[in-house]
């Protein structure tokens, strides 16, 4: 599957701008993590598609979500890995993430909602004026984006074997290469 159909498959289904945005701050996280773990460049696409396919049937699907999904990953032939992934991304659906990047997907996906939380309360609500310290101080304000998971950003993180520091500098910088296309 290219970017490009995953992209289209994703306005196909959803029209909520900060959802599509989402989809994108997953997607730029996932790159920024294949990078990371030195992923082969051939496989690196596969791993930012999982970022922006991950939520595609949440806004009309969100009480099956992500079985349409699934079933369309599963109708074009899509790698298993990907469907995995997909699958696995919510630690409440009891897939078993099965790689790397099923792993992955899992611990950057609340992260990202802390990130862009955390950028819409600064002044000028720029991405680039966020740090590691600024995420790190609103993690420990349990009534600051009380609907991110932080247990399972934690577990994520624990998951794929990186420190939640390094997590957040990873993500962060990650989402800070498309902070235009994500409006931070």
């Amino acid at each position: 599957m290219t970017r490009q159909q995953a992209w289209e498959k994703l306005n196909e289904l959803m029209q909520n701008k900060n959802l599509i945005k989402h989809c994108l701050a997953v997607e730029a996280a996932m790159l920024a993590y294949a990078n990371y773990f030195k992923i082969p460049k051939e496989e690196r696409e596969k791993w930012a598609v999982a970022g922006l396919i991950h939520d595609a049937d949440y806004e009309k699907f969100p009480h099956q979500h992500p079985q349409f999904t699934i079933k369309w990953l599963n109708k074009i032939n899509a790698d298993e890995d990907l469907v995995n992934a997909v699958a696995a991304h919510g630690f409440g659906f009891n897939v078993k993430a099965k790689t790397l990047m099923a792993k992955t997907l899992r611990a950057v996906d609340e992260l990202t909602g802390l990130i862009v939380a955390t950028a819409l309360v600064r002044p000028t609500k720029k991405l680039s004026e966020v740090t590691v310290e600024s995420v790190l101080k609103k993690w420990n304000s349990p009534s600051f984006a009380a609907g991110v998971n932080r247990k399972e950003i934690e577990r994520g993180a624990q998951e794929i074997k990186v420190p939640l520091k390094k997590h957040i500098e990873i993500v962060l910088s990650g989402m800070q290469k498309i902070a235009g296309e994500l409006g931070l």
